[in-house]
């Protein structure tokens, strides 16, 4: 089975990096033999917080990552979290807490690496 690790730096709305990130990584959850992580670092932890309203036909990051959750993993940095005031009990069911040695260990496993 493939692995591909997606990255993502950039905050859940104001420009489109985690918006595509996600796209891309729910197209490649949807494959057959085909495992995806996502690594949420910096203002990208906020893609993984639960409760988002955003306005009617706008897209909704945590719907997204709840696609790539059903068949894959989520790592949130937990010293990013903590700079922004993300706590576990804030983010979707399913994403975790990791760390920069549970991203470097995916890196180092993955087929693939795509950051945005």
């Amino acid at each position: 089975m493939k692995t591909t690790l997606v990255i993502l730096n950039d905050a859940p709305y104001g420009n489109e990096r985690s918006y595509n990130g996600l796209r891309l990584a729910g197209a490649l959850a949807s494959r057959q033999e085909q495992r995806v992580q996502v690594f949420l670092l910096a203002d990208a932890v906020s893609v993984a917080k639960a409760g988002q309203k955003v306005p009617e036909g706008y897209y909704n990051l945590q719907l997204m990552l709840g696609k790539v959750l059903r068949k894959g993993e989520v790592g949130l940095c937990g010293t990013c979290m903590d700079a922004r005031g993300v706590t576990d009990t804030e983010i979707v069911e399913g994403a975790k807490r990791s760390t920069l040695a549970q991203l470097a260990e995916w890196t180092a496993e993955a087929d693939q690496v795509l950051v945005f």
